[in-house]
């Protein structure tokens, strides 16, 4: 489960990212954290369309309709939710609204707790 390199780069790109959150007063560790790890996120995809064999695991192994696929796929959509949500929120900061401070924080929270299971769901489907 934890053999992928994949996995201990998503892990390592979350401590930058609680990091990121806990110092978020050094706004521009936190801005560049916080990007560096969306655009990751952004990237992962694209990698393993890239170089998995995601059709052989797909669809001629039917794997297709297993449940962790779909619970790693509807993470995945509420993350990139999240993501959206944070940089419009962010964007405001950066303009000095600070109307929105408490939502982009309480936002912040739940992207971390879904990230942490999208990286755990994303674990135990690789391959070993």
């Amino acid at each position: 489960m934890l053999t992928a390199a994949t996995v201990w780069v998503a892990l390592l790109t979350y401590v930058v990212m609680l990091a990121a959150f806990r110092y978020a007063k050094q706004r521009v560790f936190h801005v560049l954290g916080m990007t560096s790890v969306i655009l990751f996120d952004l990237g992962m995809p694209v990698y393993l369309y890239l170089y998995k064999d995601w059709y052989r695991r797909l669809i001629v192994e039917s794997e297709l309709t297993s449940f962790l696929v779909w619970i790693h796929f509807m993470m995945l959509v509420m993350m990139y939710a999240l993501y959206v949500m944070q940089v419009k929120t962010a964007l405001r900061l950066l303009r000095c609204d600070n109307s929105v401070r408490i939502d982009h924080r309480a936002q912040g929270g739940a992207v971390l707790l879904v990230r942490a299971l999208v990286i755990f769901t994303g674990a135990l489907l690789v391959e070993s």
